[in-house]
């Protein structure tokens, strides 16, 4: 009997010209791999959200994890590699400006699994924690 193997999923490619997962008008570079590189960090809730988005689609595990706020964040993340993140749409939100202390993003997130396609909903509370903005938790609705 012969023992197949398979080759793990190639990460998907931002790369520095490339538009920006988030949907933002701008350069994966110019725009998310600037925080995810740690060049800079969030100034809003939204752009937390934004950047954590592109994150799971460049599967930047490492990034989602110090972007999780201490109490809530799981001590390791496992992300699918068959599944891919495709848009993202920002339906709403309160609060998380420059001058907030928490703050609410609701979004909708389109995402491709195999030969079947989805969508995800989630209303996501962020709080700032040492001065960073960091995603507390969220309420995923069917959508």
């Amino acid at each position: 009997m012969s023992r197949r193997t398979t080759r793990p999923a190639k990460k998907p490619a931002a790369t520095r010209t490339s538009d920006c997962p988030c949907g933002l008008p701008a350069s994966y570079d110019d725009c998310c791999g600037r925080l995810h590189r740690g060049l800079a960090q969030a100034s809003t809730a939204e752009q937390l959200m934004r950047s954590r988005y592109s994150a799971f689609v460049v599967q930047d595990v490492g990034y989602l994890l110090s972007s999780w706020h201490p109490d809530t964040r799981p001590s390791a993340l496992d992300l699918a590699p068959e599944l891919r993140w495709e848009r993202l749409e920002i339906l709403g939100g309160t609060d998380g400006g420059p001058f907030h202390t928490s703050g609410t993003v609701e979004f909708r997130a389109y995402y491709r699994e195999g030969r079947s396609s989805g969508t995800m909903r989630e209303n996501s509370r962020f709080v700032r924690h040492e001065g960073a903005w960091v995603y507390l938790d969220g309420e995923v609705e069917a959508d």
